[in-house]
């Protein structure tokens, strides 16, 4: 019996090469790791761009919201065959699909309950592996007139300033706000930080004129809203 050789991706049936299968079937019809495999070119001596590729997702849980977690240090390190380039192809091909989501979102801006605000924020903070506090500038209509990132952290909180929200508001002229943070922990319930920081910016905004509507935690696929649960 002849040695075993590893099979490079050219020396595979035309149907199996991603590119070609693209070409032949369509987008539909590659898997994510097929996909990735086209972005990464080629994989390393020891395995192809395909299996290469499984082996990130696997990593990931088969997750692509968890591979958008991973930074290029993280996929440059772990990986035999992943160099910087293709690290940054990697992370630049899920930024852009994460941007795409948002603009989505965007064609849709006038907000009318916590679930608009959760798909208005899921696409930027659900996947981050740090927490990020944003704001949502609403006029009287409630229509969104910017959003503001205010601060970022660690993985396990931000600091906020309630001068800096409130002066944001007045300069944009905002009739409204609502608050929004992600929880990387996947832990949807609130901090006792962040009821204190509600309730700071509730009595601010009280005296501004400019109510706080809502504060939203983020998660990966879910969310809190403290006006929903009667808390703010």
């Amino acid at each position: 019996m002849g040695e075993y050789r590893h099979l490079s991706i050219k020396e595979w049936a035309l149907e199996d090469r991603p590119r070609e299968k693209l070409l032949a079937k369509g987008l539909a019809s590659l898997s994510d790791a097929e996909l990735i495999a086209i972005l990464i070119g080629s994989g390393s001596t020891r395995e192809s761009a395909v299996e290469l590729s499984k082996k990130i997702l696997l990593d990931c849980n088969n997750s692509l919201h968890e591979l958008g977690k991973r930074n290029i240090e993280e996929l440059r390190t772990s990986y035999h065959g992943i160099g910087e380039a293709k690290a940054i192809a990697i992370v630049s091909a899920l930024e852009l699909g994460r941007r795409r989501k948002v603009q989505d979102v965007q064609e849709r801006i006038k907000i009318t309950g916590s679930r608009d605000v959760f798909e208005f924020f899921q696409p930027v903070l659900g996947d981050l592996p740090h927490e990020e506090f944003w704001i949502l500038l609403l006029n009287r209509a409630n229509r969104v007139i910017s959003r503001y990132k205010v601060s970022q952290g660690g993985v396990s909180g931000t600091v906020i300033d309630v001068r800096l929200i409130m002066k944001t508001g007045i300069e944009k002229l905002a009739s409204a706000i609502v608050l929004c943070h992600n929880h990387p922990s996947g832990n949807l319930q609130p901090s006792v930080a962040d009821e204190q920081i509600t309730q700071k910016l509730k009595e601010a905004g009280k005296l501004m004129d400019i109510p706080i509507l809502d504060h939203i935690i983020v998660t990966d696929n879910s969310y809190f809203s403290f006006a929903d649960e009667g808390i703010l």
